[in-house]
């Protein structure tokens, strides 16, 4: 077993010893150049070295234990802040027995992301993107999902829930096996039960496959709805960026620090509903922990009854996923991390700026967000809320 002291030399120094361009730009942007200070005691509030203002790069310097820079959503293809809302219907039509289809399409390729500024992961992605697609559906719908894989690794989907063995996604035989390159599968079962499940691949090495980028949610609705909140999709994942076993970059949708940089505006008051996964490989466990509030918790989302009420601190293990269900009382910047310090550290770790309704455009605007990215946290349900019933 490595001694404690040369796991976490590892980690602050990984980035240095990476050769080239990207590792200059990527110590930088951890904060870990020879240069980097602390931050002064009781300086912008909140634990030490933690900027609590406004999401100001101007004001993100090494001190404070941020990213120094922007990732290129672009180049990426995909934007953290946009990923908590972007939920995937696939294509929508009615079997002849009444049951509603949803297809997807979804294609296994090799592709370089970047997960902090100047740093870049050989990951393996659903659709070109970490995490893949967030499938959205109503419990009882059929899910037909063609999978391709388009990569030079043997590659599967395996769903959490209940389907039939030879949709499990897995290398026995009889339960899909492996998607050889060049190959296609076909994965489709009915949907069940509600909650807040994930999918991700199964070939071995199983941590491996996991750790490269091949995961996502998986969201079922159930047939009577959830109450009205503005909901989000938070996949809490890290990177191993010189493989020795243990993680250097820790993250919410794969960027660090991105939800620190700009803060993911929300009203004063209103119920916000968040479907947590965590696809943590190489450590056992990741926990969540909302600053100046409670939240109650639905393990699995399995339940229309939280299974924990008024904490502030929830602890899942590696595959475990639920849902955290709060509001604020007061406007403000407030913080969401882990409580492992050094995941916070390595990248862990956003902000809630709360602001009243006359100022919630601004706050959109203020992160590159629009009135189309608000519906969608507003309306991603697949079943609109009538009281408990089914519309």
């Amino acid at each position: 077993m490595r001694s404690f002291l040369p796991k976490l030399f590892s980690r602050r120094q990984v980035l240095r010893s990476l050769g080239g361009v990207a590792s200059v730009a990527g110590a930088a942007a951890l904060g870990l150049g020879q240069g980097s200070k602390p931050a002064p005691q009781g300086e912008a509030g909140g634990h030490s070295g933690h900027y609590m203002g406004a999401a100001d790069p101007k004001q993100m310097g090494h001190g404070n234990n941020l990213t120094v820079g922007a990732v290129d959503h672009q180049a990426n293809g995909f934007d953290p802040l946009r990923l908590l809302v972007d939920w995937d219907y696939g294509k929508v039509s009615t079997l002849p027995s009444g049951q509603t289809l949803r297809e997807y399409e979804f294609v296994a390729q090799e592709k370089e992301i970047e997960i902090a500024p100047g740093v870049f992961f050989p990951a393996w992605t659903y659709n070109g993107r970490v995490p893949g697609p967030t499938i959205r559906c109503t419990e009882g719908d059929r899910i037909r999902v063609r999978f391709t894989n388009s990569s030079s690794h043997p590659h599967t989907i395996h769903f959490h829930g209940i389907h039939p063995a030879e949709m499990d996604g897995t290398p026995l035989p009889g339960n899909g096996g492996l998607v050889q390159p060049g190959q296609s599968f076909t994965y489709e079962f009915t949907a069940e039960p509600f909650g807040c499940h994930l999918y991700h691949c199964h070939s071995l090495s199983l941590k491996r496959h996991i750790h490269k980028g091949m995961y996502g949610a998986f969201v079922v609705d159930p047939k009577g709805g959830r109450p009205p909140a503005r909901e989000f999709v938070m996949v809490m994942n890290a990177f191993d960026t010189n493989f020795d076993g243990g993680n250097e970059v820790y993250a919410v949708n794969s960027v660090a620090f991105e939800y620190a940089r700009r803060a993911i505006p929300l009203k004063l008051g209103e119920l916000v509903r968040i479907y947590l996964i965590n696809v943590l490989e190489f450590d056992l466990i990741n926990t969540f922990h909302l600053h100046a509030n409670m939240f109650d918790y639905y393990d699995h989302g399995t339940t229309l009854e939280p299974t924990l009420r008024r904490v502030d601190t929830i602890s899942q293990v590696q595959g475990q996923r639920g849902i955290v269900e709060f509001r604020y009382k007061f406007p403000g910047m407030y913080m969401f991390h882990p409580h492992v310090s050094e995941f916070t550290e390595l990248g862990w770790m956003g902000h809630f700026n709360v602001v009243r309704p006359e100022d919630f455009a601004q706050a959109l605007q203020s992160v590159g967000l629009d009135a189309a990215w608000d519906q969608k946290s507003l309306q991603g349900s697949t079943v609109p809320w009538k009281g408990g019933e089914q519309a």
